[in-house]
């Protein structure tokens, strides 16, 4: 048996390579930041922490470090695994709870830090994430006394996602400052002016935006490639500009040229495709679907953002799936379109859009009903936001036939009703939903809420027209009277009087007598009889003037004379002489010459019935022959009664032979 090998002596504590001094670990871990090593500065951190267990200067760097090399799992780890240490993280959570986009959860991490500058800037920019505008301005003009670099580029931003576009300027006037001052100031000022509608003045400022992003980048040495990818923001927001300002084209090219070229960042990626589709709409729906899943999360199975596009926002995100789903009912596939809108509620559950997206897939698949009941529980559930939803059930029940439904969802928009287009949509739905009551009562309403209203842009007349013209024609001559007469009283207006005049002829005769006085005469009409405008089809209208007297007599006088018909001389054949015709044409020239009676038809050559045979056998046949040859002509009935019977003989014979010929015909047919 072969002796066991021996075992090698392990070295003795004692006699191992000993640490090397903390102080030089933390020169070392110093080092490697200045150089952005930041993951060298970590392990070097984990050598501090395996020496001095809890250190809390080791343990800080080591996060820092592991935050600005983007392993921010790995740093949250960190900060739990230190829980029963007495170290403050909750700022350094806070960050990398907002870097995972757990927005809530890192409001909530901050809320128990200090407020000074630094937690004030990281909690606006969580609230401008989470689409709170209004808080994150506020926060941000709490810092303006801080001597903060670059805060204004962010408040710019804030108030602009606020709806707060025509505060900028004011803003940069207080701060003293213009938007020159930064390419990314100039950007997001001429963000401000496009909110506004100043789209030739934000054109001019992004393109000097870009002048200035060229210089300020090339002065800090970036590549070429690098200086495009940071001014790509400028170069899509170039192309929406030219697409706001009618230049398809050209946002067309540009467009392309960010996507194709990729040199972008995701976000401005993401943009550019975006609003590609929109510009190319329902053509080539193919290649926009192809392009928007350039967007999605790679590993996903259904249509989902990347992660990479969180730095959008929450209204930049919907529009996108908003435009898939489009796409999707364009390109019929219905399965993936009803996929995608279920899950969109509970994405954007502030939004009213994704209940309009299911509507809207409903409705494409011929579903209005179950549309009509979507949004109406909806409106029922957040009435605050109904107003959006309660339009886009009336217009799906008006395209339905549904005009009762229409109405009422029309009815629940309370600061709409007295609006002139609002009440000439519901009278129509009303008249089409045969209520002439309830459409009466609209008008009603309208007129009373108008006659109390203190508007300067009063429609109190548009409406009692309308109102008067819809009761005339529903058979209510008295309350149109009465219209028209407030109208007149109240307005003096001609086409009131007129209409009251007509209206009120229908009841009291000498009222429209009395009113029709107030009527100003036509100049030039004062010496027409009547009785001989009547007899004339109406004056004729000439540029520039009116028909006067003289002419509207002599139009009078032309009626009155009958026209003679010219005689026209006859048109005869040529060579034809009417004075010797000679003899007159045959009567029956346009039959068929079977059927004149000059027809005599030809006679059989009596030679082809002649037969080589015997003797006995011709002569037979032609005695049958001539025996049947003069029956017929001695007597004509009999003749007649031959024939039909041949006829059905040869008729029956037929009927005895195969039909496939007769079968072929009519399968051809």
């Amino acid at each position: 048996m072969a002796p066991k090998a021996r075992e090698k002596p392990r070295p003795s504590p004692s006699s191992a390579q000993p640490p090397p001094p903390i102080e030089d670990l933390f020169t070392s871990i110093n080092k490697h930041i200045q150089r952005s090593e930041f993951e060298q500065a970590a392990k070097v951190a984990d050598q501090v922490l395996s020496i001095a267990p809890g250190d809390e200067e080791a343990l800080h760097c080591k996060v820092v470090a592991l935050i600005k090399a983007d392993n921010i799992d790995d740093a949250l780890s960190t900060i739990q695994s230190s829980q029963r240490i007495a170290v403050d993280f909750g700022y350094l959570k806070a960050y990398c709870l907002y870097r995972q986009n757990k927005l809530d959860d890192a409001l909530e991490s901050l809320r128990s830090q200090e407020k000074n500058s630094t937690t004030m800037i990281l909690e606006s920019q969580i609230l401008y994430r989470l689409g709170k505008m209004d808080a994150s301005v506020d926060v941000y003009k709490k810092l303006q006394k801080s001597n903060i670099d670059s805060l204004e580029i962010n408040l710019v931003a804030s108030l602009i996602l606020a709806g707060r576009a025509s505060e900028v300027q004011g803003t940069m006037d207080a701060l003293r400052i213009k938007p020159s001052s930064s390419f990314e100031l100039a950007y997001n000022t001429a963000c401000s002016l496009i909110e506004r509608n100043k789209y030739a003045d934000a054109e001019e400022l992004l393109l000097a935006a870009r002048r200035i992003g060229q210089e300020t980048l090339m002065d800090d040495n970036f590549a070429e490639d690098d200086i495009e990818i940071e001014l790509a923001p400028i170069a899509v927001q170039l192309a929406y500009v030219q697409q706001l300002l009618g230049r398809t084209q050209d946002a067309l090219e540009a467009y392309t040229g960010v996507i194709d070229r990729n040199l972008a960042d995701e976000s401005s990626l993401a943009v550019a495709v975006n609003n590609l589709v929109a510009l190319k709409g329902s053509k080539d729906v193919s290649d926009s679907l192809r392009k928007l899943d350039r967007l999605k999360e790679k590993d996903a199975q259904n249509f989902q953002l990347s992660g990479s596009l969180d730095k959008l926002s929450s209204n930049q995100r919907l529009t996108i799936y908003a435009n898939r789903v489009l796409l999707l009912l364009h390109a019929n596939r219905m399965e993936q379109a009803r996929e995608l809108v279920a899950v969109l509620p509970g994405m954007f559950a502030d939004s009213v859009v994704p209940v309009l997206l299911q509507a809207a897939v409903f409705v494409r698949e011929n579903k209005a009903g179950k549309a009509e009941e979507l949004l109406g529980q909806f409106a029922e559930k957040f009435p605050k936001k109904s107003r959006a939803v309660l339009l886009a059930r009336a217009q799906v029940a008006a395209t339905a036939g549904h005009s009762q439904i229409a109405a009422e969802s029309l009815a629940k928009i309370p600061d709409i009703q007295h609006m002139p287009a609002t009440v000439a949509t519901l009278v129509s739905l009303k008249e089409r939903a045969g209520d002439i009551d309830g459409a009466a009562a609209i008008l009603d309403s309208a007129i009373k809420w108008w006659s109390n209203a203190m508007t300067e842009d009063n429609k109190l007349d548009i409406i009692m027209q309308e109102a008067a013209s819809f009761k005339l024609r529903h058979g209510r001559e008295e309350d149109a009277a009465r219209l028209y007469e407030e109208l007149v009283k109240s307005h003096g207006s001609m086409e009131a009087l007129v209409g009251l005049v007509s209206t009120v002829a229908h009841v009291d005769v000498a009222k429209a007598e009395s009113y029709e006085k107030q009527l100003k005469p036509l100049s030039g009409l004062k010496r027409i009889k009547i009785d001989n405008l009547e007899k004339t089809s109406g004056a004729k209208h000439v540029e520039g003037t009116h028909v006067g007297l003289t002419e509207a007599q002599e139009e009078v006088k032309t009626k009155e004379k009958p026209k003679k018909k010219r005689k026209r001389k006859p048109r005869y054949p040529k060579g034809f002489d009417p004075a010797n015709p000679g003899p007159p044409p045959d009567p029956e020239r346009w039959l068929p010459r079977r059927e004149r009676s000059s027809y005599r038809p030809k006679r059989k050559d009596k030679r082809a019935a002649q037969v080589r045979g015997s003797q006995g056998a011709v002569v037979r046949e032609k005695s049958e022959a001539t025996s049947g040859t003069n029956s017929n002509t001695s007597n004509p009935k009999s003749s007649q009664a031959t024939s039909s019977k041949g006829a059905t003989q040869n008729a029956s014979a037929d009927q005895s032979k195969p039909s496939s010929k007769s079968s072929r015909k009519k399968s051809r047919n």
